[in-house]
This record gives structure tokens, C-alpha cells and sequence, in this order.
């Protein structure tokens, strides 16, 4: 009996739900006719579209791996419903381009000495096929901290530095710092991710070169750079070239600007290089006749993309417009290239518990993925979309169908305030006691979702991400699956590195 009155109540809940939720607090309607009949010829015209997919099995010319950092299952749900509630519909059904892709696979993101995952071992495991410590870039998985001699020793090579040996062009494309974990696990090798400029290196690390040094001394062949990070590239005692300030804290101590030695490498080399520091100079460029573009937008984290100044000379490009430039690059290769894109604010603004501008901020890496697909052939270029880590958002709640992302849950707490769908497991929106967030404007771009654990900042998450695939060999990616399997995988669709013994002799 007591069974049947918790079921009974449950009902009555869901009830309420579909028929006062949505008509009372939900703005966003679900499109029209949704009976019996819609959702069995959705279901058939999926089966059938699923069932004449044919797998690709030539070799990926070109390969586009596309990193939403921090980009969890969570943050593509509500991203997804942020995208259709944009559009005036009610969000659920809506679509992020990749996730039209024919193939997708579940990712194991942990480091070798962490559950939860940090995007320095996270990226490593991707590019180098080699899954290693947290904090570690580059080097495998038996570097202490801060030992430089062991990094030298277990020093890994990368999808970058396979694609390059077989002759192909290589880019790198960020919203982050150039120098930050996920774009520096493509090049550089130490055993401390924050080691990013000669200025963040210790005592502990006498003798190391730091990841900017690392970046123009050793790889004076990736010809398509474009992120943040300035300040690492600039002497300490010069003004930034944008802004005019001089950063006594992060600019380097060893007096090289490593802009003009990068610039310089030009005459020795006699490939036509040019150097860009805002969006009107980057749209200026004429690909056509560059070979090799830095572009450094910011002293460091580029802004988030509902925050991005789009005039004057700290204009900064969106994510899509780099990710146009890069290809508009390296396709001019006839042996192919391989680019690494990272949308890499979504990871801040979850650490910092604003899960609006996470969701932006994966929506502009959206645009960038459909921007990529549009410019290139299915044929010949595989695109994998992944993330490093998820954090700790978590959605649940009453909400009815259409309900806006960021708003109030239909029902209240057992504490008698109103709740939101989004939360987090960590993070600094914890109050005790909870605010009441009745006046609150929980859809602003500011507003910090509740944390249930008080921290200064939200942690990763430690679940399994997606990878979604498209393009030669991307059958490959599918079921449940290593993070460094990545690696493998699209070293085997392009036949660089050790996976080779498929492939046809070319001419």
C-alpha cells in the first residue's frame, strides 16, 4: 500500500509537470504535432539513414581533431537546448553539428595518477597515444614533478610530429594561451604544465626551457599558430604590442622577444611568415600567398566569446574565423595536414561556475566544427570531436518541456526557495544558508550556478566524455575506449607514425 501511495505521488508530480510547467513558466513551445506518428517516422528515418551509412575506408588525407576543453556530456545537453532556445523553440530536440556525425564512442579520461583528470595528461593522451601523470605535457608517466633530466628521457612524440615527418602541414588553433596545456602537449615536453614562460619556472627547474622557448626554438615547422598568450613571447622591460603595458610578473626575463625570432625565421627559410595581433589584421591576411601565420590575440586567455571586443585594434576573431585561416593554410599542401582546434574557455567558465558561458563558449566551437565541415571533403579529411575532461555539472530537477536552460525549476526545495535545472558538485556558488533565488537573475551571463562543496574554483569531472567522428576511417571511433586510443586511431586513418603497414606507397 505504502508502495502504490509513493507511485500515486510520483504521478501526480510528473502530472503537474507536463500540464502546468509548460504553460505557465515555459516560453519555449516544442514544435507542432509531436504524436504517435512524428516520433515512429523520426525513429524510421534515423534506422534508415543508420542503416545506408557506408564506412569510409580511404585515407584521411587531412585530419581536423577538435577539443572542447572541459566539454562534458552535461555541458552538450544543456549547450544543445541553449542553441534551440536561441532559435524560439523549445531546445530539447535540437542538434549540435557534431553530434550529426555518423560515429561517436565514449572516452576513459583518467590520468595514470588521477581519477580526475587535468588537461596537461588529458591532451597528452590524445596527441601522444601515451596516457601519463596529471600536470605532465609531453612526457610519459615516470617524470616526478619538476624533474627535468626525466622529462628528456621520456620524451613522447605526437600525431603533430608524426603528421610532419611524412611531410604534411601541421596548425595549431586555441582560445586559451598557446602555451596552455592542451595546444602545448602537441610540441612541447615538461614535466610541469605551468612552466608556460622562462618567469613561471622555479628554482626546481633550473636548467629547463620553458614551453614558449620550446615552441619557437623547436618547431619552427607548425606554420599555422593562432591563440592567446603574448606575454610569454615578449621581454619583461617592453610594452606589449597591442595594449602598451609592460608585464613585469610574466614576461620573459631572458630579454628575447621570441615574436621577432620567429619573424626572423623568414629569411633563413624564405617562406613567406606573417605575424597578427587583432581580428581586422587576421581578416587582411591573403592565405593564399602566407605559408606560415603566428597570430597572438591577447597577453593571455583570450576573451570568452560573449565577452569578445569586436572593434578596434584588441578585436579579437571568433574561434570559427582561426579555424577558417588555419585550413585556408594548410590546404595548400598537397600532402595533407593535421589541425588541432580547442575551444578552450568552456573548461573556465565551469571552473568558474558560470555555466552560461561555458554553454557560449560551446557554441562558438560549434560554429568553428560546421565552419570546418563546410570547407572540406568527407572524402578526405577526417574531423574528430572530443573533449579532454567534463566538470561537475550536474541537471536534473522538475523542469517541463521547453523550460529555459538557466531558469527556475517548476517546483521549489524542501527549504521552500526555487531551484535551478543547472548545479554544481563544487565549485563557488555555495552559500550556506542557500540563496533564495526568487529576484535572481539566473540567466545572466555573471550568475554563478549553486555548488553543493564551497571551493574557489569547480573541479573536472571525472565520467567519460564523447568523441563524435566524420570522414575517412571514422567508423573506427566507436564503443568505449582509452583516451590515448585517439591517437592510434587517427594515426591509423592517416597513415602516419607506427600505423603505417596499411597504407599504399604514395608517389
Amino acid at each position: 500500500m505504502a508502495h502504490f501511495k509513493f507511485l500515486a505521488n510520483w504521478m501526480f508530480i510528473f502530472l503537474c509537470i507536463a500540464v502546468t510547467s509548460g504553460a505557465s513558466t515555459a516560453p519555449y513551445l516544442p514544435p507542432q504535432k509531436e504524436d504517435v506518428a512524428h516520433w515512429n517516422n523520426l525513429g524510421q528515418d534515423e534506422l534508415k539513414a543508420t542503416l545506408e551509412y557506408t564506412p569510409n575506408t580511404n585515407v584521411a588525407r587531412n585530419v581536423i581533431l577538435f577539443v572542447g576543453d572541459g566539454m562534458g556530456v552535461t555541458t552538450l545537453t544543456g549547450s544543445r537546448i541553449l542553441k534551440g532556445q536561441l532559435k524560439q523553440r523549445s531546445g530539447e530536440e535540437e542538434q549540435l553539428s557534431f553530434e550529426k556525425f555518423p560515429y561517436s564512442a565514449m572516452i576513459k579520461v583518467y590520468n595514470t595518477d588521477a581519477q580526475v583528470p587535468d588537461s596537461a595528461g588529458t591532451a597528452t593522451a590524445f596527441l601522444s597515444g601515451v596516457k601519463t601523470r596529471r600536470g605532465r605535457i609531453g612526457v610519459g608517466p615516470g617524470v616526478p614533478d619538476n624533474n627535468c633530466t626525466a622529462a628528456q628521457r621520456e620524451q613522447l612524440s605526437t600525431i603533430l610530429d608524426w603528421s610532419r615527418a611524412e611531410g604534411k602541414s601541421v596548425g595549431i588553433v586555441t582560445t586559451t594561451r598557446l602555451t596552455h596545456a592542451t595546444p602545448a602537449a602537441a610540441y612541447a615536453h615538461v614535466p610541469n604544465r605551468y612552466w608556460e614562460g622562462d618567469a613561471s619556472i622555479g628554482p626546481a627547474g633550473v636548467g629547463c626551457r620553458d614551453i614558449a622557448l620550446q615552441l619557437v626554438e623547436d618547431n619552427p615547422d607548425i606554420q599555422v599558430l593562432l591563440g592567446g598568450g603574448r606575454r610569454y613571447f615578449i621581454p619583461n622591460d617592453e610594452p606589449d604590442p597591442v595594449t602598451g603595458v609592460v608585464d613585469k610578473n610574466n614576461g620573459r626575463r631572458d630579454s628575447r622577444n621570441l615574436i621577432e625570432e620567429w619573424k626572423a625565421d623568414k629569411a633563413k627559410r624564405k617562406k613567406a611568415r606573417r605575424v597578427v595581433f587583432n581580428q581586422r589584421d587576421l581578416n587582411l591576411v591573403d592565405t593564399r600567398h602566407k605559408d606560415y601565420l603566428l597570430g597572438l590575440f591577447n597577453p593571455s586567455y583570450m576573451n570568452y566569446a560573449s565577452q569578445r571586443p569586436t572593434t578596434g585594434p584588441t578585436a579579437e576573431p571568433s574561434i570559427a574565423k582561426m579555424t577558417q585561416k588555419a585550413i585556408e593554410v594548410l590546404q595548400k599542401n598537397p600532402k595533407g595536414y593535421f589541425l588541432l582546434v580547442e575551444g578552450g574557455r568552456i573548461d573556465h567558465g565551469h571552473h568558474a561556475g558560470r555555466a552560461r558561458r561555458a554553454f557560449s563558449e560551446t557554441l562558438a566551437f560549434d560554429e568553428a566544427v560546421e565552419k570546418a565541415v563546410e570547407m572540406t571533403n568527407q572524402n578526405e579529411t577526417l574531423i574528430v570531436v572530443t573533449a579532454d575532461h567534463s566538470h561537475t555539472l550536474a541537471m536534473g530537477g522538475f523542469p517541463g518541456r521547453g523550460n529555459p536552460i538557466f531558469g527556475l525549476d517548476f517546483f521549489k526545495a524542501s527549504d521552500g526557495k526555487p531551484m535551478t535545472t543547472l548545479l554544481y558538485g563544487f565549485g563557488p556558488g555555495h552559500k550556506s544558508p542557500r540563496e533564495d533565488l526568487t529576484n535572481v537573475d539566473t540567466a545572466s551571463d555573471m550568475y554563478r550556478q549553486q555548488s553543493a562543496v564551497p571551493l574557489g574554483s569547480g573541479t573536472h569531472g571525472m565520467e567519460d566524455v564523447t568523441a563524435h567522428a566524420i570522414g575517412p576511417m571514422s567508423h573506427l571511433f566507436r564503443g568505449v575506449k582509452e583516451q590515448n586510443y585517439l591517437a592510434h586511431a587517427m594515426a591509423y586513418a592517416s597513415c602516419v607514425g607506427q600505423n603505417k603497414a596499411h597504407c599504399k606507397p604514395t608517389d
